[in-house]
């Protein structure tokens, strides 16, 4: 369209408003049609100008305005004649200015141009008089033609930078958890959403509150197109919410992607989903994760991007949650330490890598690896690179995928609670067995990665909606290592927290040396009898706790190896004495390598 053209448009749109009766110019909806009609007109085909009214009411802009499918530009209405300085202001329009690259706000006679939050351009292209009559302005069809032209012309900028992407994931990601917070705030009691909620609290988190629910959720659809973007073939087409591949390390994962971030998505908040995907696709992945799997001393890109992306979606939560990547060389020794004892110890002249079955034929391997609190895998990471190391050492490279299937996926397993970790746990074991590309998992095996809580006993599959049974034939999964298999070292950084939430009654006997219907050592007595200490609280935290559990599973196993990086105030406070007792018991040999990071002892 040419600019003669443009203002003939704008001249006449202005004339529909000037027309329409002065009692209907009160409402912002009685001229969503001609801003319609007038965007569709200037952009001169294959663009629509999309108002949604239940994505509205959970939160959308008025209008997504789509070029072939793809969301290029978002615009925000108010009533004629409103203070659009203090739309502008608003908690509404931050919300947007934040999220939406590019974005328009208008009382449909002044627009306001935005660029990744900044007011760029504004063009009045009409007034109200003293009347209420609707004023031409002085040469504003020309200037609103060419805000017009820039808004429509507009592409995100690609990003090769992490931190720029994180941000603007986590803008996004902001926009979901309050559309999502709205659905469940308008939906019926029996919608989906309120059933994957039931099932969050049924399984994993009793407490779980419907913003902490919209949280967890958002997160989860931010990082689960993440790493679809991550393991998406160029040859496959653009990268989009439609066309992305999630997770094939788990059914379960896949599933979840689908109902958060894919076919499935609540129709009134696919329009972020969409956004989201956009920005991604016009990420350089390859410059992002550059020298991913690279063996230097590097920190863990997959995790730092995630500490990234936390610390522009809610930094509180990342202080709450503790997300903070384990360096790269102490997660390093500790995994070589295990892998040397193994080797001295035990007789296992493949460590790690050694594939000796466990006794009797059918037993199962000897050396099965378990994180009980995962997080975002880089533990378990380290443990796939040193095996592959032993492997090729051997000049056995060749047979690695082989190797995957019949020995690393049947011995590597974890627990993670929280759902956007556990999903870049997956993400990136699947790019380290893979060695930078989606591994070729048979249909019948997973990535042993679960997700449940490992200081709970898993409960019975009940009836239910299918994403509950899905949830807990997940915890089942889990539940056969927890109990039946031979778990023989176990790795990991569990989380710190004197007021611990883990307060289940299978761990709190487990503490007190109670297992069931067996008698296990307990961390409340010493030499039989009670500690007598007023306030043993700090034997409920919950480092104590992944301690004792991993302890119990290395009894039950009859040999093994513990390498955890835990607090170290069990090492010398009296109130640990049965702890420290009940380790004694427990292991031949015991390794300390204290930091001295006790900031209260000045350390």
């Amino acid at each position: 369209m040419t600019a003669r053209e443009s203002e003939h448009a704008l001249a006449a749109y202005r004339r529909r408003i000037a027309d329409t009766p002065a009692a209907e110019r009160a409402t912002e909806h009685s001229h969503r049609p001609a801003l319609q009609a007038l965007v569709e007109a200037l952009a001169g085909g294959g663009v629509r100008a999309v108002n949604d009214p239940a994505a509205i009411a959970c939160g959308a802009p008025d209008f997504i305005v789509e070029r072939r499918g793809d969301p290029i530009g978002h615009i925000e209405c108010k009533a004629v004649g409103a203070n659009l300085d203090r739309a502008e202001a608003g908690e509404q329009m931050r919300r947007y200015r934040d999220g939406l690259p590019n974005l328009a706000l208008t009382d449909y006679l002044e627009f306001r141009l935005y660029r990744s939050g900044e007011r760029m351009e504004t063009a009045r292209l009409a007034r109200l008089d003293a009347r209420g009559a609707v004023v031409p302005e002085a040469g504003g069809a020309a200037r609103a033609a060419a805000l017009f032209a820039a808004f429509l012309a507009a592409e995100a900028a690609p990003v090769a930078d992490p931190r720029t992407l994180a941000a603007r994931m986590a803008a996004k990601a902001r926009l979901l958890r309050d559309g999502i917070e709205r659905i469940l705030a308008r939906e019926e009691a029996a919608g989906p959403l309120h059933d994957m909620l039931a099932a969050y609290r049924g399984v994993l988190i009793a407490d779980l509150s419907p913003r902490a629910f919209a949280d967890l959720q958002a997160q989860t659809a931010a990082y689960g197109l993440f790493a679809a973007r991550c393991l998406h073939d160029p040859a496959a087409g653009p990268f989009s919410r439609r066309s992305a591949v999630f997770a094939e390390t788990t059914p379960f994962l896949r599933d979840l992607f689908g109902r958060v971030a894919g076919p499935a998505i609540d129709a009134r908040i696919a329009w972020i989903v969409d956004d989201l995907a956009l920005s991604l696709e016009r990420a350089d992945m390859q410059a992002i994760l550059e020298n991913f799997g690279a063996r230097t001393r590097r920190e863990d890109p997959v995790v730092h991007f995630y500490e990234d992306f936390l610390a522009a979606y809610d930094p509180a939560l990342r202080e709450a949650r503790g997300v903070y990547y384990t360096p790269e060389p102490v997660v390093s020794f500790i995994v070589a330490s295990v892998d040397r004892l193994l080797r001295e110890r035990f007789g296992l002249a493949d460590g790690l890598a050694d594939t000796a079955p466990a006794g009797a034929a059918g037993a199962g391997p000897r050396v099965l690896i378990l994180d009980p609190a995962a997080g975002t895998g880089t533990f378990l990471r380290e443990a796939v690179v040193r095996i592959r190391a032993a492997i090729e050492a051997k000049g056995l490279g060749g047979a690695w995928p082989d190797y995957v299937r019949d020995h690393l996926l049947p011995r590597l397993t974890g627990f993670e609670l929280l759902m956007a970790p556990y999903a870049i746990c997956h993400l990136k074991l699947a790019l380290e067995i893979g060695r930078g590309a989606p591994p070729a998992l048979p249909r019948d095996r997973r990535v042993g990665v679960y997700l449940t809580n490992a200081l709970e006993e898993a409960r019975e599959e009940t009836p239910g909606p299918l994403f509950a049974r899905e949830i807990a034939r997940e915890a089942a999964g889990a539940d056969a290592v927890k109990r039946e298999r031979p778990v023989m070292a176990v790795i990991g950084n569990p989380p710190y927290a004197g007021h611990s939430a883990n307060k289940g009654a299978w761990i709190r006997g487990l503490l007190r040396g109670r297992d069931g219907a067996a008698n296990t050592g307990s961390y409340f007595e010493l030499d039989g009898k009670p500690l007598g200490e007023r306030n043993p609280k700090w034997l409920n935290d919950d480092y104590v706790k992944f301690i004792r559990f991993a302890q119990w599973r290395i009894e039950r196993a009859g040999e093994g190896v513990l390498g955890f990086v835990t607090n170290h105030s069990y090492l010398d406070n009296p109130t640990f004495r049965g702890m420290r007792r009940s380790l004694m018991a427990s292991f031949d040999e015991i390794y300390l390598l204290d930091l001295h990071g006790n900031a209260r002892k000045k350390e």
